[in-house]
């Protein structure tokens, strides 16, 4: 076998070789990163929410009554739940304290929005989902509490 004939097998030369070695760049990102933003994103959509609620509570508790017309709950009563489980997922997910279960929550709430308030916004309602699926399902990574605490745990433990 010539000294070409070995190149070319390991690493594709010219064009194709650069094309390959490009493509390949992102498998290159830590994960951990991955995940850091789409906690961050998640995060702020939902806490900018919260906030816009907080801002003016009346019009927020009127948007409940008359325009959200959630079924088998008072507005009354769902909007400060819906207000709450915002600030508490967005803490959760920014910090990665419990995040899994702030991820949860707050897919909830997605879930509500979806069914039952705007479901002509489902490409937006999806984007919002993906990002808690990847926490819930993959964990807040390197970049949090949650990995803190289970590093001094498990060295607790032993």
């Amino acid at each position: 076998m010539t000294a070409i004939s070995e190149q070319s097998s390991s690493s594709p030369a010219g064009f194709v070789g650069l094309y390959k070695r490009i493509i390949k760049l992102p498998e290159h990102i830590p994960f951990s990163l991955v995940q850091f933003a789409a906690r961050v994103a998640a995060a702020h959509v939902f806490w900018q929410s919260a906030q816009s609620k907080l801002a003016s509570w009346p019009v927020t508790l009127q948007l409940f009554a008359n325009e959200y017309n959630l079924p088998f709950i008072d507005p009354s009563i769902a909007a400060p739940l819906a207000t709450t489980a915002e600030i508490t997922g967005s803490v959760l997910l920014f910090f990665g304290a419990f995040s899994r279960l702030g991820a949860l929550m707050l897919l909830g709430v997605v879930s509500v929005i979806q069914i039952f308030v705007y479901p002509e916004n489902w490409a937006e309602h999806l984007l919002w989902a993906s990002l808690l699926l990847l926490v819930l399902t993959r964990g807040a990574g390197v970049f949090s509490l949650d990995y803190v605490a289970e590093r001094t745990l498990s060295a607790s433990g032993k």
